[in-house]
């Protein structure tokens, strides 16, 4: 196979993109080599230094053709040359970085199993019968062979191309000339139905991605080199691309308006317009004191919850104020600290309650989306899908601590969501480059041919493979096609063959690897003594490589770290699982080759995409964040789906309909103004009791919803649709017509009345500044996203894609109908090329990737920073709660873990308070309650100091005889029963209202405490050892896998595992169960026993250890497998117990107990 090399050849957007890199170098041409290992084992390779062993020189050739396009050198029809060339780039592993040459190694096969979908990378196909030549012959989307002779001699495309060009048109097989050499013709003539044909030449790409937009007669409109020139059509012309007025076209189209006016079309605005979205109010029955936020979501309603709140806040008041004046002169120390504690205590309160006023509910219409983008119209006679694509990033760093079958199941979940098959793309983000990862999901693929087709076939729910086969309930329900019992028991059989498949790749990977060393081994010590006859032999050293199932070295880590081959240092990585797929429907047919019977069944799949971005030592890589923004360039490269959807790897999707469900918000009326859809997190494997709180319900059905009644929920790592363009770092569309105000969400806004020539002005596309003079630069794009024409080509596409559809006069930033059914483009080498150039680690060098672009990095919540940044430019996001779980995942259920988690999230948030990402600095565009809320995230660690502190006073008082206020006197308990009584009736309608349980609310409260004594105070000490000092804390991913008894579901729950972070909660209720026993005793023996100290210190001793059981809990183990701490607390209860005995039974010679016992 002749090596090839490609130059990109698009657009530019921008006249400067071609800077020099960070070190000074101009950037190297997008150029690809291609290296291919053929059936005798030879490599035929644009160069001899990329091969993955140097031995024996000899048999290698190298050779470059270059044959440029001439009027009598035409190359072949650019729809059947394009489609084999992505066949090509779909069958090449793509590697490259910095200052090196990006190749493309052309893989015979991927896995060590047969690939049968003719999607799949590496797929089963025909060889070229040209002696010599081990090629694959021409095939379509069904993987039939395209057979240009009617001798139906096989052969490949340059084969082809040889024999009609110097070969004068003669078939090598029959001797006879090629009776048609129209490949098109020949697609029709095997597959009777043509390949679908490009747009015409002459238009270019960003042409035809904006289909409907017309040109105008300006001269201006078209660069020298005949492309579409969107920087003068944009300030030169009346154009309004962007956030505005719906583009609509006026020669020869469906105009009614005037000549200067943008038209509408007449079908659209004769149909009575329906909203994709509603909001809901809180039933009347459910919760009667809660208003419903309108539409603003900003009129204030006087309502009893809210004045609930505002009765708390005045007796916190009240009673701060009289704990002030009347002070302990017994125990002023105590009654100090308790003093403090208490203010901070209100104040917390008070940031965690003021987002809560405007609570909301939501629901979506999917019908309705059906009906405006899926439906035949004028301009969409085919009724093909007219929804915006999506890219979904799957994110993993380790196959040790996230296991590859859990990614796989995700990834499944993925490949069979009820989506557009041609608008979806996945992509796999390996940040440890691992050869395991990289075919666990090579083998997801290959078991994706059987599962995806059965999901569509009988609607299965869920669509992750473990999670359907080991549900609960009978699988036949409502199961109305005759042959799904056996559909379901063949797919059964297929998916436990994959998991063993799956689970046996560590050991196949590692046997492979060992035994192709050794040949290599062999191989150099025959080398040796060719070339040392007489000489004594000496051992032959070899680095021990990762071999692919191909016989080549891995380009990523190896199993036995060498040079270049590390977590820390490898290539960049990108493999073309499935390539894309065709833009017409493709059914299956009754064939007894398969499965099961998929006639009538859709069996395309969409893209997935394998990336491993390089890495390099001395070069930050910056963890997730860095991982994700290298997906965001990649990807709009490659697919430039217009919105992003991330998961964790761990997180599969529950709801096969989730992603329409997201996009009924940002495709309705507004939703242009969308950063986000935040869904919330649903987990699984949870164990019964829910020990440690690891659902989290407060925060995702209480806090959540409240703040969406605000400017949108936080982000909160994944299970979130993005809008492209809001992760960019643009400003909302009409940012200044939607200047809210800091109090625009207590009192009601006044829509401001602009001019034409102001809101021509606010209606311009892609605006990027914090400050509303800040203009526009074009000139500005290269140096904020990089020096790759391509990805500064794919803005302004992705912007006007993600529009909503122009089908109502209050959507004043819409796309016309039946812009988004033109077919994609092909892939081609060039363009993975760049995409391999855009993930290498000296990209985003001197530009503004992770400090104004893409996730934020500075942070190890980069979740929450990049959620407030878009906030802070005034988006607004939307939660998304459906009926049916949008997304499921695993949450670490060990008591170590958990405490792991909950301290990586609360040092994020002490790294934010201490940043410039601080609530305090927001700008105007965010609302004071959204303000507040994120406030209350930097400063809710902080309450760990005063926590601790209020934990330890009622030892304290047990053990000096004092109390926190100098007697028990009503005006004290009168103010504690109020204060009481309404957080338990805020409490209480909170959980009517968000539909949780009273246990998930108790257990909430009881982990607010462990977490509050234990992971947050470290995380406070870590945050000022960074500030103050410098030293930067790592953290480990939290363990996906499960424990190691097979047999208990939950028995992780069970493994105590030692960590410093248990000795202030351990400490805390030794010192109470301490106090409480030397208070009974004191009180008991004392001459004038002062009860109503003792009643006060022990009430509060044993509301801390309440909170704490479930902590003691895990402490203990499981039953059988007693660990040390157990006889620690076994002793400190016979301490307790003795001293009880001594109090009751005092020794001899005390006829009375404490003189005369009375209660008070």
């Amino acid at each position: 196979m002749a090596s090839k090399s490609f130059k990109a050849s698009r657009s530019n957007l921008s006249s400067t993109s071609d800077v020099p890199d960070a070190h000074n170098r101009p950037p190297l041409p997008p150029q690809v080599t291609f290296a291919r290992r053929t059936s005798s084992g030879r490599y035929i390779s644009y160069s001899r230094d990329d091969l993955d062993s140097e031995l024996g020189s000899s048999d290698f050739m190298n050779y470059t053709v270059h044959i440029p396009p001439t009027p009598d050198n035409q190359p072949m029809d650019p729809s059947i040359s394009q489609k084999v060339e992505e066949q090509y780039v779909s069958n090449s592993l793509f590697t490259g970085g910095f200052n090196s040459v990006t190749r493309a190694h052309l893989m015979d096969k991927v896995i060590e199993s047969e690939a049968s979908h003719p999607q799949m990378a590496g797929a089963k196909g025909s060889s070229c019968a040209i002696p010599g030549c081990d090629a694959k012959v021409m095939s379509d989307e069904r993987g039939v062979d395209i057979l240009p002779c009617e001798c139906d001699f096989k052969i490949c495309r340059d084969c082809y191309i040889d024999a009609v060009k110097t070969g004068g048109g003669i078939c090598p097989g029959c001797k006879e000339a090629y009776k048609n050499t129209d490949l098109d013709e020949i697609a029709v003539d095997n597959n009777a139905r043509p390949l679908p044909l490009p747009p015409p030449t002459g238009m270019s790409k960003m042409e035809r991605r904006l289909s409907l937009m017309k040109s105008t007669k300006s001269a201006l409109m078209r660069s020298q080199t005949g492309d579409f020139d969107h920087n003068r059509w944009l300030f030169e012309t009346k154009g309004t691309y962007g956030y505005g007025n719906a583009i609509w076209p006026k020669e020869g189209g469906f105009g009614n308006g005037k000549d200067d006016e943008a038209a509408e079309p007449t079908e659209l605005m004769s149909k009575p317009w329906r909203p994709l979205t509603r909001k809901l109010k809180i039933p009347a029955a459910v919760l009667s004191p809660y208003s419903y936020a309108d539409e603003y979501l900003n009129i204030p309603c006087i309502c009893v919850a809210r004045l609930l709140i505002f009765v708390r806040m005045v007796v916190l008041g009240l009673f701060l104020a009289w704990r002030v004046k009347h002070q302990n002169n017994d125990a002023i120390w105590l009654w100090g600290m308790s003093v403090v504690c208490e203010i901070w205590f209100a104040f917390s309160w008070l940031l965690d309650q003021l987002p809560k006023l405007c609570p909301v509910n939501r629901s979506t219409d999917l019908n309705v989306l059906k009906e405006k983008f899926e439906t035949p119209t004028p301009n969409n006679p085919t009724g093909k899908s007219d929804l915006p694509g999506i890219d979904v990033f799957v994110s993993t760093a380790d196959p040790e601590k996230e296991p590859p079958l859990v990614t796989a199941n995700t990834i499944l979940s993925i490949l069979a969501a009820d989506y557009p098959v041609e608008k979806l793309a996945c992509y796999v983000s390996d940040d440890g480059g691992a050869l395991l990862t990289f075919e666990a999901m090579a083998e997801a693929a290959s078991f994706a041919n059987i599962w995806v087709p059965f999901c569509r076939k009988h609607v299965i729910e869920p669509r992750n493979p473990e999670s359907y086969f080991n549900l609960k309930r009978d699988p036949y329900k409502n199961k109305v096609k005759p042959d799904f019992v056996k559909d379901r028991r063949r797919v059964k059989r297929e998916y436990d063959e994959f998991k063993v498949r799956i689970n046996s790749l560590p050991d196949s990977i590692r046997r492979r690897s060992d035994a192709y060393h050794a040949r290599e081994e062999i191989k150099a010590m025959k080398l040796q003594r060719q070339n040392r006859e007489d000489e004594p032999i000496e051992s032959v050293k070899i680095p021990k490589a990762t071999w692919m199932a191909d016989g080549t070295h891995w380009p990523g880590t190896w199993l036995n770290p060498g040079p270049e081959h590390s977590k820390g240092d490898h290539a960049g990585i990108i493999q073309v699982m499935l390539k894309p797929p065709s833009d017409e429907p493709l059914n299956g047919t009754a064939d007894d080759t398969r499965l099961i019977d998929l006639t009538d069944v859709d069996i395309r799949l969409p893209l997935l995409v394998y990336v491993s971005r390089e890495k390099r030592p001395g070069y930050d890589h910056n963890k997730k964040a860095g991982a994700m923004n290298a997906l965001v360039r990649a990807s709009a490269i490659m697919s430039n789906g217009p919105f992003i959807l991330n998961l964790d790897c761990d997180h599969y999707i529950y709801n096969s309909q989730a992603m329409r469900e997201g996009m009924c918000f940002m495709m309705d009326r507004g939703g242009d103004r969308l950063c986000y859809v935040q869904f919330p997190q649903r987990f699984e494997g949870i164990d019964p009791s829910d020990r440690y709180a690891n659902h989290n319900t407060v925060f995702f059905d209480v806090n959540m919803r409240a703040l969406d009644g605000l400017q949108g929920p936080v982000y909160v790592g994944t299970g979130c649709l993005f809008r492209r363009i809001a992760l960019y770092g643009f400003d909302p569309p009409r940012s200044k017509e939607h200047h809210p105000g800091c109090c625009s969400c207590c009192f009601g806004r006044r829509k401001k009345h602009v001019s034409v020539a102001t809101t021509l002005e606010e209606n311009r596309a892609l605006r990027m500044g914090d400050s509303d003079d800040e203009e526009f630069n074009l000139s500005l794009l290269p140096k904020r996203f990089g020096n790759s024409t391509f990805l500064i080509d794919s803005i302004p596409v992705a912007e006007f894609q993600g529009r909503p559809l122009a089908d109502h006069p209050a959507i004043k930033n819409g796309r016309p109908s039946g812009a988004l059914t033109i077919p994609r483009e092909l892939l081609d080498a060039s363009t993975v090329a760049e995409a391999i150039s855009v993930i290498s680690c000296w990209y985003e060098d001197k530009t503004e990737w992770g400090q104004r672009v893409g996730w934020i990095y500075g942070s190890v919540t980069e979740d929450v920073v990049t959620g407030y940044r878009m906030h802070n430019r005034g988006w607004k996001s939307v939660y998304c709660v459906t009926k049916r779980d949008a997304f499921r995942g695993t949450a670490p259920i060990n008591l170590t873990d958990r405490l792991h988690q909950v301290l990586r999230w609360a040092t994020g948030s002490v790294e934010i308070f201490f940043s410039r990402n601080n609530a305090l600095l927001a700008s105007p565009r965010m609302k004071l309650l959204q303000r507040i809320a994120y406030l209350n995230v930097g400063i809710y660690p902080f309450t760990s100091i005063f926590l601790i502190v209020y934990c330890f006073l009622p030892a304290l008082s047990l053990f000096s005889g004092q109390f926190i206020v100098q007697t028990l006197n009503v005006t004290f308990l009168t103010y504690l029963l109020i204060i009481t009584v309404t957080l338990c009736m805020l409490a209480v309608l909170e959980i009517k209202w968000s539909g949780i349980e009273l246990e998930e609310w108790w257990r909430n409260e009881q982990f607010w405490l462990i977490g509050g004594t234990s992971a947050h105070l470290a995380a406070v000490l870590q945050g000022l050892l960074k500030v103050v000092a410098g030293i930067e804390i790592s953290f480990t991913l939290t363990s996906k896998s499960a424990g190691d008894d097979m047999d208990d579901e939950f028995a992780d729950l069970y493994v105590v595992k030692w960590t410093s972070l248990m000795i202030p909660p351990i400490t805390i209720m030794m010192i109470n169960l301490i106090a409480i026993a030397v208070g009974f005793s004191r009180t008991i023996y004392s001459v004038i026993p002062q009860w109503s100290r003792l009643l006060g210190g022990v009430f509060f001793s044993f509301w801390v250890l309440a909170h704490l059981y479930p902590f003691a809990k895990g402490l203990m183990g499981r039953r059988g497998r007693t660990p040390t701490i157990v006889f620690v607390w076994s002793g400190l209860i016979a301490i307790t117990i003795s001293l009880l005995w001594v109090a009751i039974n005092p020794p001899s010679g005390t006829n009375q107990i404490g003189g005369s016992f009375q209660f008070p």
